[in-house]
């Protein structure tokens, strides 16, 4: 698996293959049409441990990363500040 760091989350950054993913991955609402294929990659979040992140990985250029989508949230705990536009990400304890 390829090491991730959170600036470069583009799959074209990743040297993932598209064709090497044999997972397919059913998407909803306006990527519904698209298809999407499983990509698993280990990640590293600013200076915490590095954990194993799912990806629904589709070849729709518009499609947005969406954080949680498969199990960031099983992973990190993050807090939404809203009126200072800022949010923070903490490993989850074990």
């Amino acid at each position: 698996m390829k090491a991730l760091t959170y600036a470069s989350y583009r799959t074209h950054r990743l040297g993932a293959v598209w064709e090497r993913q044999r997972l397919s991955v059913p998407l909803g609402g306006n990527l519904a049409r698209f298809e999407a294929r499983a990509l698993v990659l280990m990640a590293n979040v600013e200076q915490f441990p590095t954990v194993e992140l799912a990806f629904a990985w589709t070849r729709d250029r518009n499609a947005p990363l969406i954080l949680g989508h498969m199990n960031f949230f099983l992973a990190f705990d993050m807090c939404f500040y809203r009126s200072e536009l800022v949010f923070e990400i903490s490993p989850k304890i074990a």
